[in-house]
């Protein structure tokens, strides 16, 4: 049985993995295009067993117990046209995270990772639009080894925009369900721009859409996830 292990530079809330970087990686098992739902938090630092390695249907395993499972699923989502860089670098200055944020070690959009670490990905709201925006520029560190972005961090971009654009309070939410589909992979160094929009919300499930774009607007990657809102008698509340 394959595994892999997911290194504590990669977390989201601490001592757990951030989900779209989890799901790129677990996506790299299976010949088809999948979505990811994650059924439990992703620890890091641990052996993580992949059943069905190589086959449309994964399952990932910690001592015995299902964590997440990936389905072969269509992939269909309309991608809104993207602003130009200057537009998204502004809506970045609005990001409500610079505010309070309720995880700011996270890998993706956490305001206390330094640049080369965290991916340093600040969303926020693009005047005129019901959409969230930021910049991103690759560092070295992301690379496949060929100067172009590994497809598990193009996942991980897209994740944590979605959760700014499905609730503008804060609130803590868990990633539910995740898909990604990866035109091309961007080069380290190269100017991007990441916007993401609400879908459809339902109770406490929030649908959105995630897309990431190179400096000239041509599209690059995009995904679409599902946000859940946990109840107040949750106890514990994870980002996964």
């Amino acid at each position: 049985m394959a595994s892999f292990t997911v290194d504590e530079r990669f977390c989201g809330p601490p001592g757990y993995a951030n989900g779209g970087y989890f799901a790129g990686l677990l996506a790299r098992y299976s010949p088809d295009l999948v979505r990811v739902r994650i059924e439990k938090p992703i620890p890091l630092q641990v052996p993580l067993e992949v059943r069905g390695e190589g086959s449309a249907a994964l399952e990932l395993l910690h001592q015995g117990e299902i964590l997440a499972r990936a389905q072969p699923a269509a992939f269909e989502l309309a991608v809104p046209q993207a602003p130009d860089y200057l537009r998204a670098l502004d809506a970045s200055r609005h990001f409500i995270g610079f505010a309070h944020h309720a995880f700011p070690a996270c890998f993706v959009c956490g305001t206390d990772r330094a640049r080369g670490d965290g991916l340093r990905i600040f969303a926020g709201e693009l005047s005129g639009h019901d959409q969230v925006a930021a910049t991103w520029v690759p560092d070295v560190s992301l690379s496949a080894g060929d100067g172009k972005v590994r497809p598990e961090f193009m996942s991980a971009a897209l994740d944590c925009p979605g959760y700014f654009a499905a609730r503008s309070d804060g609130v803590a939410m868990l990633l539910g369900e995740y898909s990604v589909h990866v035109d091309r992979c961007v080069h380290i160094d190269e100017p991007c721009i990441v916007i993401g929009w609400r879908i459809a919300a339902s109770g406490r499930k929030y649908e959105v859409g995630t897309a990431l774009f190179d400096y000239d607007g041509d599209l690059c990657a995009r995904a679409r996830a599902v946000w859940i809102e946990p109840k107040p008698s949750a106890g514990f509340i994870r980002q996964v």
